[in-house]
């Protein structure tokens, strides 16, 4: 797959003020963490991996090939930092796989007879219900 501190290694944290109501702790203190991911410029990721993450996560990159990503749910920058990385890492793991290819079935020959007597079936019940003709 690849390695998880290698990736973290290469990830770029700024720390900012985080928006909405708080009071005075919130004007004061930077806990908001962003989180910035060069996909491109990955050394951790072969050209495989970097080209599904490209593939797959492309409404969430910037046109640099950069992915953002920030979290400010917690007054403590250090556990806004490790849950941020922690989303990051399993986004990388769940897109980073291939998806697996579909294997053709055919319709078993019993599914298809009961499938026909049931039509059968269901077309008596109805003309049951016309009215004789006379």
């Amino acid at each position: 797959m690849f390695n998880a501190d290698a990736l973290i290694k290469e990830l770029e944290f700024k720390a900012v003020k985080s928006s909405g109501a708080g009071g005075q702790h919130v004007n004061k203190t930077a806990s908001k963490v962003e989180l910035y991911f060069n996909v491109a410029a990955s050394e951790v990721l072969n050209e495989e991996q970097k080209a599904l993450l490209i593939k797959n996560l492309g409404t969430r990159l910037t046109k640099d090939r950069v992915l953002m990503l920030q979290c400010g749910e917690s007054r403590s920058q250090h556990k806004n930092k490790e849950t941020v990385i922690s989303r990051f890492l399993k986004l990388v793991s769940t897109h980073i796989k291939r998806p697996k290819k579909r294997k053709k079935t055919t319709v078993p020959k019993m599914a298809k007879l009961k499938r026909l007597q049931n039509k059968k079936q269901q077309s008596e019940k109805k003309a049951n219900r016309k009215p004789p003709k006379l």
